[in-house]
């Protein structure tokens, strides 16, 4: 039986996105952020994520984010530990005011 043939992740030209952003992170002009108000892009994951997040909006072939995966059941289990877990005891500590 023949192989079935790949489909593509990413375009070739969603490559040339990346490329261009990386040489903009080397060179040291590359922002993030809206209008580059989060200041300088510091590592190279960053810059990848933004080359291929405007390949994204040009409509190349990226594949899509990744989801993040919701903790609720981890946040309650958490909760219902810090409940059971917890004493409340009132520490009074009153701070002297020293003028030097």
């Amino acid at each position: 039986m023949a192989r079935k043939a790949k489909k593509r992740r990413y375009s070739p030209s969603s490559g040339s996105d990346v490329e261009s952003e990386m040489r903009r992170y080397k060179k040291g002009t590359a922002k993030s952020g809206p209008k580059g108000r989060g200041g300088r892009v510091k590592s190279r994951k960053q810059a990848i994520a933004i080359g291929l997040s405007k390949a994204r909006k040009k409509g190349k072939t990226v594949p899509k984010k990744a989801a993040r995966t919701s903790s609720k059941k981890t946040s309650k289990k958490r909760t219902a530990k810090k409940t059971t877990t917890r004493k409340t005891t009132k520490k009074s500590s009153k701070r002297k005011s020293s003028k030097r």
